[in-house]
């Protein structure tokens, strides 16, 4: 086999891989890490209410998101949940969602008893499609949900406008999105609650972790009690008047989240350049699909999501996957499937094997009969692309060759 023939040969079939470039050692966490550790050590509690470690985290947090009302919580769907509360959320009432985010934006929902309403996407942007959510607005919606899928911002003028004009909430999921923009501003600060993980697979994390926070008088003074058994830490009342969970965070979790604050310009700058660079030579390629970017919004590449188009190509997406991976690229398929097709959904098995809003007569939600034709076709044509700020450009251009290598092999 000649020289030219092994490079075209595709990697499953025995040819040479196209990504050859080895990037450095992914190193989140240091000296700064362990000095803020140590100073956490000489403090006589650990106790997260005017800890020193957590009362920093707020400061530095507030240094990027101007936003008067701050809880740190134990995850992000902690702070999603305590969001839900907030928001006032009751048995029956309808939150609006898209079907392509994590478990974690879900399950707040369904323990206030609240009913999941899933909308489709914009398939060219990957988030929630305002026109679909509009159409699923009824009387008894009491909040939306906009996921920023992989660092890329949602339509936030359109879904404004919308939950004003219904007098819903909008919450926005930033799980994804740290330092991410919407109009030159930062996500999670257009809505009326923002939500954020500190997970460890984040921009920014410390292990375990979460943020939620407002400036809205009728919701922000609400999410410290709703994150902490409805205790009233400024009053020190024990004297609960609603059911609400442990989502404290700890303090050891502050010291290293508190670091991490500013460590997140510099990781937000350095995945938005390699994630556009990756983005820019994918879209040249007949047959690819990247994200629609739109003036004024910045995206911060959790990861670099992209479509094939299968009446371009003789495989499907799994096969173009497995290719690429074989080729050296970090691919994965990570939305293989729509939430409301998970089996809990399909057999409403939310409780024990029950669904008490359903059984009380308080929805006719019936997941069976959920389509939505964007998503669908997203779950079925989408291959995610690892991006991380180590990555290096030579990485990045390499891992676009075998992408273009890929679909010349596969072409029709």
């Amino acid at each position: 086999m000649s020289v030219n023939t092994q490079k075209n040969t595709l990697a499953l079939d025995g040819g040479t891989p196209a990504v050859t470039a080895k990037n450095p050692a992914w190193v989140r966490w240091g000296d700064l890490e362990r000095e803020q550790l140590s100073k956490m050590i000489d403090q006589p509690s650990l106790f997260y209410w005017k800890g020193p470690q957590t009362a920093l985290l707020i400061e530095r947090f507030q240094q990027h998101y101007p936003l008067k009302y701050v809880m740190p919580c134990s995850s992000g769907t902690a702070a999603l949940h305590a969001a839900v509360a907030a928001a006032g959320v009751a048995p029956g009432d309808e939150v609006i969602v898209p079907a392509i985010t994590d478990m974690g934006t879900v399950i707040g929902i369904l323990y206030q008893q609240g009913v999941p309403v899933f909308a489709d996407i914009e398939l060219d942007r990957h988030n929630l499609d305002p026109e679909d959510v509009a159409r699923k607005i009824t009387p008894r919606t009491k909040a939306i949900i906009a996921v920023h899928l992989s660092g890329g911002s949602c339509n936030l003028t359109a879904l404004r406008k919308l939950a004003d004009q219904h007098k819903v909430v909008l919450i926005e999921d930033c799980a994804q999105a740290w330092g991410a923009k919407c109009g030159g501003k930062p996500v999670g600060t257009i809505g009326h609650i923002g939500c954020y993980s500190l997970n460890d697979f984040k921009h920014i994390g410390c292990g375990d972790g979460g943020i939620v926070a407002s400036s809205d008088e009728r919701y922000g003074p609400k999410l410290q009690k709703f994150a902490d058994k409805a205790y009233d830490r400024i009053t020190g009342s024990h004297e609960v008047e609603v059911l609400a969970p442990n989502y404290r965070i700890s303090e050891p979790q502050a010291a290293v989240a508190a670091v991490q604050m500013t460590r997140l310009n510099d990781v937000v700058s350095r995945r938005a350049k390699i994630g556009k660079l990756l983005e820019q030579r994918l879209s040249r390629i007949d047959g690819i699909r990247v994200r629609r970017e739109i003036p004024g919004d910045t995206c911060s590449y959790w990861f670099c999501a992209f479509c094939i188009d299968p009446a371009k190509f003789t495989c499907d997406r799994d096969q173009f996957s497995k290719a690429l991976v074989a080729e050296g690229c970090g691919c994965w398929v990570g939305y293989a499937k729509p939430v409301y097709r998970y089996p809990m959904f399909q057999t409403e098995n939310f409780f024990a094997g029950h669904w008490p809003v359903k059984e009380l007569g308080l929805t006719k939600m019936d997941y069976k009969k959920v389509n939505l034709p964007a998503t669908e076709e997203y779950c079925k044509t989408s291959i995610q692309f690892t991006v991380r700020e180590h990555f290096t450009e030579e990485f990045m251009e390499q891992s676009a060759a075998a992408i273009a290598k890929v679909a010349r092999a596969y072409a029709r």
